[in-house]
């Protein structure tokens, strides 16, 4: 590619949004060189989305083009950020600042539990194995153990409760409805491995159709609810879907996106109220049967996915400003 036109490709994803808003390629052209201070022309856009609909070649990575110290601390930040949230609504007690000392400088929280630290550990090293997946064109079962015995690093052996294994128990949850509590059965253990043969067949099918912000959402919300409706592992299932949810995005370029602990309880009531309204999933059944809490589901998910878009566009105008300067 031109060097004229490989300049654009950390923009791609905010071109091709302008492009589904039917903003013209002189206006993006306008748009792009007043915002990042780049000379470029309305050919230049045009010439740019013409060549990377024609290579054959995978998508551009979010980070691409950054420099590699704001690069580093861009990815520690999405880290921290990522596992301090996703452990947060599991239960870990950990601050967000308390995660990125021991993260980053290995000390240990007096006061904490050694299961909060070995929580964020395990997060963290799945974050990593998720980056490591994006290499892979489809995953497959043992992709999926392997994210589990991250998140539940050094849990108890249980025969019953196997790590990096389907569940050998049955497992619910309990909610309220119509002011009475209600147990909700998951997938039982029998169902569990013909269901997440068919869920792993359709997730790699989805992989690369998160190209816009529309369907990046849609791609993560078919993962997460599905993936937690059957509820293949006893236990970890949250962190795992969350994690596993952002790597179609991720493979597509875009950001990933975190569910903040803010929004735990609205979070938890939502699933809840999916789960209950379409009922315990069996072998053959539909994997996401159509309900209105997953519109709700994707208006929460495209709020929550502006933090991290905003700390890339933090990064590229911190890298551009160092341009500047050299």
């Amino acid at each position: 590619m031109k060097k004229s036109l490989s300049k654009l490709a950390p923009y791609e994803d905010e071109i091709r949004n302008l492009r589904e808003q039917a903003v013209g390629f002189r206006d993006i052209a306008a748009i792009l060189g007043k915002k990042y201070d780049l000379p470029i022309s309305h050919n230049s856009v045009y010439s740019f989305l013409k060549n990377r609909d024609r290579v054959t070649k995978k998508p551009v990575l979010f980070y691409e083009g950054l420099p590699d110290d704001i690069l580093s601390s861009l990815l520690k930040q999405i880290s921290a950020l990522w596992t301090h949230d996703s452990t947060a609504i599991e239960g870990n007690t950990l601050t967000l600042g308390e995660t990125v000392k021991l993260l980053e400088l290995g000390l240990t929280i007096s006061g904490k539990s050694l299961k909060d630290h070995e929580e964020v550990y395990g997060h963290a090293k799945a974050i990593d194995l998720i980056y490591e997946l994006m290499k892979k064109d489809k995953i497959d079962i043992e992709d999926l153990f392997d994210l589990h015995r991250c998140v539940m690093q050094k849990s108890a052996i249980d025969t019953m409760r196997p790590i990096g294994n389907w569940k050998r128990e049955f497992n619910g949850t309990t909610g309220v409805h119509n002011g009475n509590p209600v147990y909700m059965e998951y997938a039982s253990p029998s169902d569990t491995p013909k269901l997440m043969a068919r869920w792993i067949k359709e997730f790699n099918r989805k992989q690369n159709t998160a190209s816009s912000h529309m369907k990046a959402i849609n791609v993560y919300s078919w993962t997460h609810l599905s993936f937690v409706r059957i509820h293949p592992f006893f236990d970890g299932n949250g962190r795992i879907a969350r994690l596993i949810a952002n790597l179609p995005l991720l493979r597509c370029g875009q950001a990933p996106i975190l569910i903040s602990n803010r929004r735990r309880a609205e979070y938890i009531d939502m699933l809840w109220e999916y789960q209950n309204a379409v009922g315990k999933i069996s072998a053959n059944d539909r994997l996401l049967p159509p309900h209105e809490a997953i519109s709700r589901f994707k208006k929460m998910l495209k709020s929550e996915w502006r933090e991290t878009i905003e700390m890339i566009e933090k990064a590229r105008k911190q890298a551009l400003q160092q341009r500047k300067n050299t």
